[in-house]
């Protein structure tokens, strides 16, 4: 049990071993043993605080939530607030200060109170106030306080290892949880608005020159007759767009302030044209790609169709993954088990840091049975990195994403995906790619395959993500060395979009905070 002095009780001592000492100085015993006699009783409030906080948890002192269900499920930079007490079976008191949640850092936690009482056999209510700051699969891992002795000068901390998940979805999500989808909504209802196109209907769009595997049915034989060449019937007809969304996920677009990275804002971007699409009837399809295909979802239609692609987006591109990961195997294995010990210390009693195949088991069967998200999949080169890297997402604690560009990989990959959706069926009439717009003279196969993907059955708008977005609103605290970098950035960005346009390619920048369409 580790006992710590309270402020108090350190200026008693400085002020105890002080006298202690003048007294020798002056050869005075009262001043000697009056000093003596505050050491002494320190030791002795020590002794009664081990005494007091050990019988307050042999007879029961815990942390419970008040929610039935252990995950909650809410959108980035929204709030919400989660009731947990403080149960105290001992016969006296409990007095605690600093109370203070442990929580994955993606998450901003509020308690109240912050210090208190919890009466003899009684529980105390606690208030948690969680804000989102970035997309995924995060935690509260419980609640950490100082417990107090009888007199009041020594601490004892304690900490309740405890879990509730809380899982991220994209910005928008909030606006489009509140909304009603499906039935008389008929946000994916077939009634939902269109576009006339050509093809086969009622009503006559135009006649025009025959072109090979045009039916003869179409043939418009008088008007050919008086015109002295084949001419056919165009018919309007009414059909919706089949977008999709090509997401640049690479790993440098992460850096920056939590929440307002390039790829934080690109995420939400897409998200919320993901919503505005789907809430129009058209069909969506979803790639996120980085050094290697991270999401991969044909275009489709529907509610539940669009909560899957909210979803990838939120999890795909986590940095637990291997190849996005700070973290080796071996220090990921440490960091399982410190987090396995307060949670069954009887399952890793006997483990050492450095028996990986064990920890990995143990981790395996205790995500599975206690994980707020067991059910997750990551990427590893192997089954026992899979299952450390499980219990790291399992419960939501996250890692630190590697460092180092991997922009020649990620253009071929977009690349093979551009060239991938013009053999998928549906045909996309309308392709959304997220990525930084390329310097003058750089990235320039993809440059090439945006250029030939703009035809007049397919339309391709490059979005541009602004990769200083993460250092922008810092830079002036950080001196003039950053500044300088954020505007070279800035000045490349705008070179890049001209470039592109000077090509044929549409740029277009959509602003922060881009809501989905009213439906």
């Amino acid at each position: 049990m580790q006992v710590h002095p309270t402020r108090s009780a350190v200026h008693l001592s400085i002020v105890a071993s002080l006298s202690a000492a003048l007294g020798v100085a002056l050869g005075s015993g009262p001043i000697v043993a009056w000093g003596g006699a505050l050491l002494v009783g320190l030791a002795v409030a020590r002794g009664v605080t081990e005494v007091s906080v050990a019988r307050i948890r042999s007879a029961g002192f815990e942390m419970l939530w008040r929610d039935s269900k252990r995950v909650r499920r809410l959108a980035r930079g929204e709030s919400v607030e989660i009731a947990a007490e403080l149960r105290n079976r001992d016969g006296r008191a409990a007095r605690f200060a600093m109370l203070r949640a442990v929580a994955s850092p993606e998450l901003e936690v509020k308690v109240e109170p912050s210090e208190g009482e919890v009466p003899a056999g009684g529980r105390l209510r606690v208030r948690l106030q969680v804000t989102a700051r970035r997309v995924g699969h995060h935690a509260v891992h419980g609640l950490s306080l100082e417990l107090r002795g009888g007199p009041g000068l020594f601490e004892v901390p304690l900490t309740f290892a405890n879990p509730f998940g809380i899982e991220v979805l994209p910005q928008p999500y909030a606006r489009w949880a509140r909304g009603a989808r499906g039935g008389r909504s008929r946000q994916s209802a077939e009634q939902s608005r269109t576009r006339p196109f050509a093809g086969e209907s009622a009503e006559l769009r135009e006649l025009r020159q025959h072109q090979p595997g045009d039916a003869f049915r179409r043939i418009a034989w008088k008007a050919s007759a008086r015109r002295g060449q084949l001419l056919v019937r165009e018919y309007e007809r009414d059909e919706r767009d089949v977008v999709f969304l090509l997401l640049d996920a690479a790993i440098e677009l992460s850096a920056g302030r939590m929440g307002e990275s390039a790829l934080d804002r690109a995420i939400d971007e897409t998200a919320a044209i993901v919503l505005r699409h789907l809430s129009r009837g058209d069909d969506v399809g979803l790639g996120v790609v980085s050094s290697r295909v991270l999401a991969w979802f044909p275009p489709d239609r529907g509610a539940a169709h669009g909560l899957k692609l909210l979803e990838a987006l939120a999890h795909s591109a986590s940095p637990v993954h291997a190849d996005r990961s700070a973290l080796e195997e071996a220090e990921v294995a440490l960091r399982v088990l410190e987090h396995m010990r307060p949670l069954d210390p009887e399952l890793v009693g006997n483990v050492g840091p450095y028996e990986v195949d064990r920890i990995a088991r143990r981790a395996e069967k205790l995500r599975v049975a206690s994980a707020p998200f067991p059910d997750v999949a990551v990427f590893a080169s192997s089954p026992r990195e899979r299952a450390l890297r499980a219990y790291l997402e399992g419960f939501g604690l996250g890692s630190p994403p590697r460092t180092g560009p991997e922009r020649p990989e990620v253009d071929d990959l977009l690349v093979r995906a551009l060239q991938k959706t013009r053999s998928q069926r549906p045909v996309p009439s309308l392709i959304y790619l997220w990525s930084p717009t390329p310097e003058p003279g750089t990235r320039l196969p993809l440059t090439e395959a945006g250029r030939r993907r703009k035809s007049r059955l397919a339309h391709l708008l490059w979005v541009a993500v602004p990769a200083h977005a993460g250092v922008e609103r810092t830079s002036g605290a950080l001196g003039i060395g950053p500044r300088t970098l954020v505007r070279r950035a800035q000045l490349a960005a705008q070179l890049g979009e001209r470039n592109l346009r000077q090509l044929g390619v549409d740029v277009e920048r959509l602003p922060p905070e881009v809501e989905p369409a009213d439906t």
